[in-house]
């Protein structure tokens, strides 16, 4: 296996693994106000998120960012709060240039943060750093597009099954999501 597969693996495993939920719960409630059929819209915006934790994964990795651990592991709850929150307030997504195309771009520098310790335990002694953070970035976008794809399948249920519309399934999604991430952020070791 070579060093490319090797990184994407690891990085498509470490977003799909269950004990990270956290990412998984952000990727959702972001991903929540859109149906199937936003499909185009949907990979702009995890799109967005990738890039944002890019920029400050590979800060921290190359030891240029260096943020303490456990205010991290507070702040990404409390993205997926704010986010959560909003789509409660403003469950329709609009057909412009929309709020959580910003929040994907400025949480995912917090949740690229909380990537960082496992990206540098996992690099060791690397001699080049950058094939293996690209391919790292590359494996948790293609694992944040499975998790899109699994909820918006799942999001069919719901909506043509029980006829839910868009937004009160938004609601819903969003205020279980809330509900998680506010027991997230009491747990925290920030406090």
């Amino acid at each position: 296996m070579g060093q490319f597969e090797l990184y994407f693996r690891l990085g498509l495993n470490h977003i799909l693994d269950l004990a990270g939920f956290d990412h998984i719960l952000f990727v959702v409630v972001l991903c929540s106000l859109y149906s199937i059929s936003d499909w185009k819209r949907i990979i702009i915006l995890v799109t967005a998120f990738t890039i944002g934790h890019s920029v400050t994964l590979g800060l921290a990795t190359f030891q240029l960012l260096n943020i303490d651990s456990s205010l991290i592991e507070f702040l990404i709850p409390v993205t997926i709060c704010i986010t959560a929150a909003g789509n409660i307030l403003y469950p329709k997504a609009s057909k412009g240039i929309q709020i959580n195309y910003f929040f994907a771009i400025f949480f995912g520098l917090i949740h690229g943060l909380g990537f960082s310790n496992y990206l540098k335990a996992l690099l060791g002694k690397e001699v080049s750093l950058l094939n293996p953070l690209f391919a790292f970035n590359i494996g948790l976008e293609a694992g944040q597009l499975l998790i899109v794809l699994f909820f918006l399948l799942f999001s069919l249920i719901p909506l043509k099954i029980f006829q839910l519309n868009q937004k009160q399934w938004t609601i819903i999604v969003s205020a279980i999501i809330l509900g998680m991430a506010i027991m997230m952020m009491i747990d925290s070791k920030f406090w």
